[in-house]
């Protein structure tokens, strides 16, 4: 970008609108390098900065005659490259919203379920699931599933961070369904009907 001129820049630019495509290439070729460094900073991803980049420079095609060479090119094509990154990272933080809400509903897929577990003739399993668990583990699912109890009385009562007990059901989660994955047909019953609800 260093060592062009403002006159240099406002003849490709006239030249740009009239649909030279030299021109476009050369501005391409000032403007790119610099341009791809901002973009790949704000989105951490080669591949998806240089597609950014891509569809800023077909936008300055498209849009060519649009173009004002008295106004800055620079300052031009930085406000559209932003508008794509912006729009980029809003659909990015969408996307995760619903892999979030997705999770969560899985998730409350898969309580009912082990819920159904406790009531029903397979509560043996899932006794012997939670059996199986480190002692402290175990106390905090108990009092969590089986008592009812929320995270803040078991931080309480346990006199432990609340912080440690989301640890702890986690943990408990993780390894109760690995063990009925390994002993149950029923366990079966659980990753098909997970699997189904998120193919919906």
């Amino acid at each position: 970008m260093q060592g062009n001129s403002e006159v240099e820049i406002k003849l490709l630019l006239h030249q740009l609108r009239s649909g030279n495509q030299r021109a476009f290439e050369q501005l391409y070729r000032m403007y790119s390098r610099y341009l791809l460094s901002n973009i790949r900073m704000l989105v951490k991803d080669k591949e998806i900065a240089d597609e950014i980049l891509q569809d800023a420079f077909l936008k300055i095609w498209e849009c060519r005659e649009a173009v004002d060479p008295e106004k800055s090119f620079k300052n031009y094509l930085f406000t559209i490259t932003r508008n794509l990154v912006y729009d980029h990272l809003r659909k990015v933080a969408l996307d995760v919203r619903k892999r979030c809400d997705l999770m969560q509903k899985a998730l409350e897929i898969y309580t009912h379920v082990e819920e159904e577990l406790i009531n029903k003739e397979n509560d043996a399993l899932l006794s012997d699931a939670v059996d199986h668990l480190p002692f402290q583990c175990r106390k905090v699912y108990t009092l969590s599933k089986l008592d009812g109890k929320s995270h803040q009385e078991i931080s309480e009562l346990l006199n432990i961070s609340l912080a440690t007990v989301n640890n702890h059901m986690v943990k408990a989660n993780r390894q109760i369904r690995s063990f009925l994955l390994r002993n149950g047909e029923l366990s079966l019953v659980i990753a098909l009907m997970l699997c189904n609800y998120i193919r919906k």
